[in-house]
């Protein structure tokens, strides 16, 4: 049997990573320390803690430690653990909402540029991510008006070009009218763009232009020009401005007393490309430094796209094992910056003020989609707590209810309930609705104090 205090003896005074676990053996924590012994003892003596600390406490049944060699090799076992394990106390960035990318799968002959919400290492390039889809469709449908690449999704070769090169909107690989290296040069100039060097295709086409000019292809001189005008356009819708980083992510934290939401712009060549933002429900009294380091961690162990620096309000304690962590990621220098004044400083502070915005536009939707059903319904209260039932069955066999909670307008998985219909036989749906809402009602009457806590609960 598990003797936590007898355990606590054994602990190193080496670095580690130590894993959390319930009396189920789910892994609850994963956490990294400089001293183990330190680290895993703290979380078991009576000093302040915070509310989702004790609650993490109160569930630990056991715990492991792996030792390693220093504190860098720590953090990049704490970041494979707890993407192998995805512990519940930890800060987990969750997949329901994946954002567009832009690919160019540059391993092709003829490559192809198009929209992708699944970021694969595969070999193409990808851009991104964009802050909608419609935003991204913009990029793609420029690209495609302005650059003569192919539009068709499975390249072949046909007996004869399609309507897209009669228009001077395809180069027609297809019918080896155009090599594969002049193809190729359109396509490089199409990865500038994306990566925000504009500079160097606005030069390149210039160069092309005053070539036909001389050789009097004025038609052709003529495109290349709107291309470049209509580069310069988007250039300056993107631009950020009095910004001179090139290569930066932003990272701004809102806290208030129910959830936590963080911003993440993406700055590439001193324009905005995109930016995330990220809610978390359960992490209000973990202080900012232990939420941005753990966001950080979570992010970047699968990014494609590492830039080279990361900009935040904190100064983490674990920055620079981060710094080397990132580095080793991206293949260069990743820093980590807390800017102190200047346009890097309010840049910073836009992004809170992005991060706060987003929080409370959150939080008015959720209000306003409540107050609108309390009038429908003609409720004396707002229905801040909402449970749905549906009943399922296969062929009249088998029957089972499902409840789904909202709480203050927010999904708690947690609450959600499955019944087994006990007292009806064969396919009736209302009779079974009868018997599940029955059931609950005299639940929570015969436990008051129960259905109190739930519906508080945020």
């Amino acid at each position: 049997m598990f003797n936590i205090e007898e355990e606590l003896k054994k602990l190193p005074d080496k670095p580690g990573v130590y894993i959390m676990r319930d009396k189920n053996d789910d892994v609850i924590y994963v956490g990294k320390a400089i001293v183990l012994k330190n680290r895993v003892r703290s979380y078991f003596r009576k000093t302040n803690k915070t509310d989702r600390i004790k609650k993490m406490v109160s569930l630990i049944d056991h715990f492991e430690y792996i030792v390693v060699g220093n504190e860098d090799e720590a953090l990049v076992l704490e970041c494979n653990l707890i993407k192998k394990y995805r512990p519940k106390y930890n800060v987990l960035l969750k997949d329901d909402k994946t954002y567009p990318y832009i690919c160019v799968d540059v391993k092709s002959d003829y490559p192809n540029v198009f929209i992708t919400r699944k970021v694969l290492n595969n070999g193409a390039k990808y851009f991104g991510p964009y802050p909608s889809s419609g935003s991204a469709r913009e990029m793609i449908n420029f690209i495609k008006d302005k650059f003569q690449i192919r539009q068709c999704k499975k390249f072949k070769y046909n007996d004869r070009p399609c309507l897209n090169y009669h228009i001077k909107k395809c180069l027609a690989p297809c019918q080896n009218y155009v090599t594969k290296e002049e193809y190729r040069k359109q396509i490089d100039q199409i990865i500038m763009l994306l990566s925000g060097k504009t500079e160097n295709i606005i030069k390149s086409a210039k160069e092309e232009m005053d070539e036909y000019s001389k050789n009097l292809e004025f038609e052709k001189a003529a495109s290349v020009r709107d291309r470049i005008q209509a580069i310069e356009r988007i250039t300056e819708k993107q631009k950020v401005a009095n910004f001179s980083e090139n290569n930066i992510d932003v990272i701004g934290i809102y806290k208030d007393e129910v959830t936590v939401c963080i911003e993440i712009f993406f700055v590439r060549g001193s324009k905005m490309l995109g930016r995330e933002h990220y809610f978390f429900d359960e992490l209000k009294d973990m202080d900012e430094e232990e939420i941005a380091s753990g966001f950080i961690k979570q992010y970047y162990i699968n990014c494609l796209d590492f830039p080279n620096k990361i900009m935040l309000r904190y100064d983490l304690e674990e920055k620079d094992s981060l710094e080397k962590w990132l580095s080793s990621k991206a293949g260069r220098k990743v820093e980590l910056k807390s800017p102190q004044k200047g346009e890097k400083l309010r840049f910073v502070e836009m992004a809170e003020l992005n991060s706060k915005i987003t929080s409370e536009n959150k939080s008015k939707d959720k209000t306003e989609i409540l107050t609108e059903l309390r009038d429908v319904l003609n409720l004396e209260k707002m229905p801040l707590k909402i449970e749905s039932f549906d009943i399922s069955n296969i062929a009249g066999n088998f029957l089972v209810a499902g409840m789904c909670v909202a709480v203050n307008g927010v999904i708690k998985r947690n609450l959600s309930r499955r019944f087994k219909i006990k007292t009806v036989f064969g396919q009736d749906d209302p009779r079974c609705m009868e018997e599940v809402v029955t059931r609950r009602i005299k639940h929570s009457l015969e436990n008051p104090n129960r259905a109190v806590l739930e519906t508080c609960q945020i």
